[in-house]
């Protein structure tokens, strides 16, 4: 059997999200360089003009759903159109992002499917013509290989766990715009409307940089120092739990176990003690730096590089040598 790959190419707020050269980035591995059965989708109002982009990761194909149950994304229309084309053109392996809009609805895609569901995993291979996919486990501590026997298995890969790849920039997009036909009956919620926050930092999920706060901020306005820090290298902020629940940041920027798992380049801990369940949403970062007053706080057995200082003096520090490095 010779394996066909469909990948989700994520669209939000018009924007092509850099999860979609990551995830085309490990389909080619997996399918040891080769591009000719790697394919992608695109969904949305206007997306059409990110084809080009997605054919340079490496996707032979482009499929544009370009309608009105699509403009917004909801999940039900999503699983119908992905649905289709599976059908129509016999795809073993579909690979999306493990975002909050990938967790929505891939789960629900592969049973629609009879599909196996690998989800949250950091690289996937192929055992012969067995999916195979490292999955993290117990709070990260370990991992497992999982395996999928499944005539076809539906994937979901942490953001940031490789980089993006080029695999032809000179690639132009062979476009097929395809046309649903979707059950109305099905589709029982409708989005009325979008609020978009007036941040245009990137989201912490798929963040490379991140500086988080604890509960040593005291105060929600203390936050400010982080923003600014975060801001000067297009970074995003953080929050421990502790940090949420005493009303200094929304749960929004939680990270760990009952919040979000990150997996940056640079995480930058300032005033976290270090509890396993923040641990559990931020161990896989490249590097981590911690900065507590604190010699013994538990973040230091964790991280790279540590700073025992109080954080409203080294954060400052850190941002101005931030902006050196940017000017």
């Amino acid at each position: 059997m010779s394996h066909k790959v469909l990948i989700y190419a994520e669209v939000r707020n018009g924007k092509l999200k850099s999860t979609t050269g990551e995830t085309i980035a490990e389909a080619r591995n997996m399918l040891g360089g080769k591009t000719e059965n790697i394919h992608a989708v695109l969904l949305g109002e206007s997306c059409e003009q990110h084809a080009k982009t997605v054919a340079t990761f490496g996707a032979t194909k482009v499929y544009i759903i370009d309608s009105p149950e699509t403009n917004t994304y909801q999940g039900e229309p999503t699983i119908q159109a992905i649905t289709q084309i599976i059908k129509k053109n016999n795809y073993t392996i579909i690979v999306g992002p493990a975002s909050p809009t990938g967790r929505d609805f891939f789960p629900r895609l592969a049973i629609r499917n009879q599909g196996a569901m690998l989800t949250d995993v950091i690289s996937f291979q192929l055992d012969g013509e067995t999916v195979t996919a490292d999955m993290p486990m117990y709070l990260g501590k370990c991992s497992k290989i999982a395996v999928s026997q499944a005539p076809t298995t539906f994937i979901t890969l942490r953001p940031n766990v490789r980089p993006s790849e080029i695999a032809d920039a000179n690639a132009q997009a062979n476009i097929e715009k395809f046309a649903c036909a979707f059950d109305n009956a099905k589709i029982t919620a409708k989005v009325v409307e979008v609020r978009k926050g007036n941040s245009e930092r990137p989201d912490l999920t798929e963040a490379s940089i991140i500086v988080s706060g604890g509960r040593a901020m005291a105060n929600k306005d203390n936050f400010k120092l982080l923003f600014e820090c975060a801001d000067t290298v297009h970074g995003s902020v953080g929050a421990s739990r502790a940090a949420v629940d005493s009303g200094y940041a929304p749960y929004d920027l939680q990270v760990g176990q009952t919040g979000k798992t990150v997996n940056p380049n640079l995480y930058v801990a300032c005033g976290i003690s270090g509890s396993i369940q923040h641990l559990s949403g931020m161990r896989t970062s490249k590097c981590i730096v911690a900065i507590n007053t604190d010699a013994d706080a538990p973040i230091f057995q964790k991280a790279d590089y540590g700073i025992v200082a109080d954080l409203f003096q080294a954060v400052p520090i850190l941002t101005r040598e931030f902006k050196k490095m940017t000017e």
